[in-house]
């Protein structure tokens, strides 16, 4: 039986991830998941692409969402009132304009000292309204694009088998930045064709592959670029037909409610792999797939 062995969200996008127990799953994702976001002084979302630096910063947030803790090393920590309410100002989230309201200058000068850039801080909007696309449309605060990002703990097993036949060192799961981590699945990337998923109170739908980007070459504990690694490897078995590189997937949430780390993992619809690898999943026969976009993103 497939089980959740990890969970994480992401306060702060591109921030360092809060691994927990158990979490509410609201209809954008794991609660507070990607609800704040660094920005240019123009408006634009920095990520770990251009700015690993925000690699060091943890964030921490009350239950309530009425706190934000952000911490760094050599910089004192800062405590935040979150603002929901104040005026609203334009973002850019790859080129497609949302809202987001501004925390304030404290936040501000914290986060330019940080990542030595001037920055500023926003929090999604009450009335943030944003459809994801993909197989299974659904919505996200902040992050790149569909409310959760899953990956399986053989999926990342078989990588590092790779690694290890090309000299390279093993990499951590938290290169990949998932919101859930599944064990139980034998065959790697069984979570392709997981279509219809159940964990706890809660049904989830298979909306994309998630496309690697630069972020998995960084470190995410140093926030240093570490080299080709896992994408040169990634490119040897994992090219996805729609371009890059598969690893993981999104998932839109059919059915809010409780997730927790030892739930068991149900499918309830299984279709086949938009993956054209070597490697394919064979247990259990798979059924064909609904329509659909069947597009890819990056995540972060």
């Amino acid at each position: 039986m497939a089980r959740v062995v990890e969970m994480s969200y992401y306060p702060v996008k591109g921030c360092a991830g809060v691994a927990t127990g158990e979490a509410f799953l609201t209809p954008a994702g794991l609660a507070h998941d990607r609800s704040f976001m660094v920005i240019s002084e123009e408006g634009v979302f920095r990520s770990q692409r251009r700015d690993p630096r925000l690699a060091l910063i943890r964030p921490a947030v009350s239950d309530d969402g009425a706190r934000l803790i952000l911490r760094a090393p050599d910089i004192e920590a800062l405590d935040l009132p979150v603002d929901t309410s104040g005026a609203r100002r334009p973002v850019d989230l790859f080129g497609t304009a949302y809202q987001g309201i501004d925390q304030g200058s404290a936040a501000a000068a914290w986060l330019s000292d940080v990542l030595r850039t001037p920055s500023r801080l926003v929090r999604v909007p009450p009335e943030h309204h944003r459809v994801t696309d993909g197989r299974t449309p659904g919505t996200s605060g902040y992050a790149d694009s569909c409310a959760l990002h899953v990956i399986s703990r053989s999926t990342l097993e078989l990588l590092n088998r790779k690694l290890a036949e090309r000299g390279s060192a093993p990499l951590p799961m938290n290169r990949f930045r998932p919101n859930i981590v599944i064990e139980g699945w034998a065959e790697p990337h069984t979570e392709d064709r997981a279509h219809v998923l159940k964990i706890g109170t809660t049904e989830l739908g298979y909306a994309k592959l998630a496309i690697r980007c630069a972020v998995t070459l960084i470190e995410q504990e140093s926030a240093k670029r570490a080299g080709p690694e896992p994408l040169r490897t990634l490119a040897g078995y994992r090219r996805a037909s729609q371009g890059g590189v598969a690893f993981g997937t999104k998932l839109s949430v059919l059915r809010p409610g409780k997730v927790a780390v030892g739930d068991d993992v149900t499918v309830t619809s299984w279709g086949e792999s938009e993956q054209h690898a070597s490697h394919s999943p064979v247990e259990p026969p798979p059924r064909p797939a609904g329509p659909g976009t069947g597009s890819t993103v990056a995540t972060e």
